[in-house]
């Protein structure tokens, strides 16, 4: 019988700073990690592969300390949540369970090792799989698994912040340093203990770089309630990370202005143009690395289908930088026929566009691709903003790698990086409730939009394009985000080369503040874009729904922004509020009033 539990408590709009729904608040400043890190011999902690690992936790899910430990975990990589079992016997129903998980963490307290069964239990587990096992009390516990090979976490206490520091110390989310206070048995004797770095996000708080929390958190608060008030958006997520800590993280509002569903931190939002910077750029920023791809080559020269159109000479490059002479936007569904869509699924009618409204079969790839390559070309080199570029540059990739850009980026990048809810089509693969509706369209679909890509052209193209169709949540920005803070490692694993990572995010035009397919910081200082306050260094980019990320190198800070700000309907509200920089302006007085 199947004992997997979620560990996903929902939480509505009054969440303190870092209190999410995968756990319980992180408050306070982080005291120093005391866990112990034992018979790491073989480098595995902190745990890499995520892409390859099936991970199961297994522990006391009935006690709070314990819950929070899974919830942790669950911030990091896809765990699955079994129930130690209370009856004497009752762990051998685990066995079958478990028999699909190649990675087991068990979470036990100093007393339950004194249960010989359950000893034999892990230790059985352990023969073809990898374990590791997080033991929490005075340490007597010690001495029964003194036999063990496998990694093993100890910390004296246990509390839910205890528990969360050994999570994150599992996957690299806290660097471990300390060692035993005294011997315990021939193996673990006083002075023992590895070292590791932190290679992924800590979860932490304000406090950590002396800022004020109740000051930062009483700042965004009302910007962001400002814009829940004014209806410039019905609910939000706000995210700052500074040196690989997140140190807020917040819900504001509702899913709709029905108030009918809190917005949660882990909710799914539509990323809208993020889409550009998250998926296309950096298979494209890999295509290059591996010579795939050369920025300097044409459309012509990658597309087959470009040669005998005006754009055959057209370079990437351009196309990257928005210099190309492309048009804004070709408004596709404006040019819909009779015929062209129907409510009901067929062959004839197999790409789905929103509930019950499907457009025909190829449709994309007989008129809205070939209208792209023969739509007007103006002279290059002066920017203007497309949509197009990225259309393109998603066809070059596919025709690169001969794969489908939505598997391309879950292979190479999201499940390695531990990104749990960023792709396309999310109502493929999650509940409805969890994916924040945006408009209610009127004029094309006839529907709300929940779950299916808000743009219009990206819709028609299946939900999957380049500059539109990617859902994620807060946190999943924020690795990503970490990642190119990092400069192309994280996790302890490496995703581009430095020098990739800054050339695609630098200034690369001399007519525009753009990089290579990112957005950067407008040197016109009127302007206060993204944020009055943020460095020259910043890239990053927005989304039509509402939505931004910015990376700031010389700060070392990530900011988030999600919203529908599109429900029910497209409202300029945000913009006239500015509501998203005045809150990025918040963070960076609060690091400055705290003297980082």
């Amino acid at each position: 019988m199947k004992r997997a539990i979620t560990l996903i408590g929902m939480m509505g709009v009054a969440i303190a700073c870092i209190s999410s729904v995968y756990g319980a608040g992180i408050t306070g400043k982080m005291p120093v990690n005391h866990t112990v890190l034992l018979n790491n011999q073989g480098h595995s902690i902190p745990l890499k592969g995520l892409q390859d690992r099936r991970i199961a936790h297994i522990g006391h899910l009935d006690r709070e300390a314990f819950k929070a430990f899974g919830n942790m975990l669950g911030r990091y990589a896809p765990v699955t949540h079994f129930a130690l079992a209370a009856e004497p016997d009752g762990n051998t129903h685990l066995d079958e369970d478990l028999k699909f998980y190649n990675t087991l963490i068990f979470a036990v307290s100093d007393a339950d090792l004194n249960d010989q069964r359950l000893l034999q239990f892990i230790h059985t587990q352990a023969v073809g799989k990898e374990v590791v096992l997080a033991v929490f009390g005075d340490g007597s516990g010690l001495r029964a698994v003194d036999f063990v090979r496998f990694p093993v976490l100890w910390t004296s206490t246990l509390t839910n912040e205890t528990a969360n520091q050994v999570a994150m110390s599992i996957f690299g989310g806290i660097s471990c340093t300390a060692q035993l206070p005294q011997t315990f048995s021939t193996r673990y004797a006083k002075g023992a203990g590895f070292t590791t770095e932190q290679t992924r996000l800590e979860y932490a708080d304000a406090s950590a770089f002396g800022i004020d929390t109740q000051q930062l958190t009483a700042s965004i608060d009302a910007i962001a309630m400002e814009a829940v008030r004014e209806h410039a958006t019905p609910g939000a997520v706000v995210m700052a990370i500074k040196g690989g800590k997140v140190i807020f993280e917040k819900a504001y509002g509702y899913h709709t202005y029905d108030r009918q569903r809190p917005t949660r931190v882990a909710d799914i939002f539509d990323m809208a143009s993020i889409t550009k910077i998250t998926a296309t750029t950096p298979t494209i920023m890999r295509l290059v690395e591996q010579g795939a791809v050369n920025l300097d080559s044409t459309m012509g020269y990658y597309l087959a289908q470009a040669q005998q159109t005006n754009k055959r000479h057209t370079k990437l490059r351009d196309v990257m930088l928005h210099e190309a002479g492309f048009i804004p936007f070709i408004p596709f569904y404006r040019e819909l026929k009779p015929g062209d869509l129907s409510t009901d699924s067929s062959a004839a009618y197999s790409v789905k566009v929103a509930d019950g409204c499907y457009i025909r079969t190829g449709y994309y790839e007989d008129v809205m691709w070939p209208t792209m390559l023969n739509s007007k070309l103006n002279a290059p080199g002066n920017y203007v903003y497309s949509d197009i570029s990225m259309y393109v540059m998603k066809e070059v990739a596919e025709h690169q790698t001969g794969i489908p850009i939505q598997d391309y980026i879950q292979r190479e990048f999201y499940k390695p990086l531990g990104m749990q809810t960023a792709g396309y089509l999310p109502r493929n693969r999650f509940e409805k409730d969890r994916i924040v509706p945006t408009e209610n369209d009127r004029t094309f679909r006839k529907t709300l939009l929940q779950g299916y890509v808000h743009d219009q052209g990206a819709a028609m193209a299946g939900g999957i394009a380049g500059h539109a169709g990617l859902f994620a949540t807060a946190n999943d920005l924020a690795i990503y985000g970490q990642l190119l803070l990092n400069r192309g490692t994280y996790g302890g694993e490496r995703f581009f080369r430095s020098e990739t990572v800054d050339r695609f995010t630098s200034n690369q035009s001399r007519t525009s503040r753009r990089g290579l397919g990112f957005d950067r910081w407008d040197p016109d200082t009127s302007k206060q874009y993204p944020s009055k306050l943020a460095s020259n260094a910043t890239f990053g980019h927005t989304g039509y729904t509402g939505t931004c990320i910015w990376i700031d190198p010389k700060e070392q800070l990530i900011y988030i922004f999600l919203s529908n700000r599109v429900h029910p309907a497209v409202s300029t509200k945000i913009y006239d509020l500015n509501t998203r920089s005045r809150i990025q302006d918040a963070i960076y007085e609060a690091i400055a009033a705290a003297g980082n």
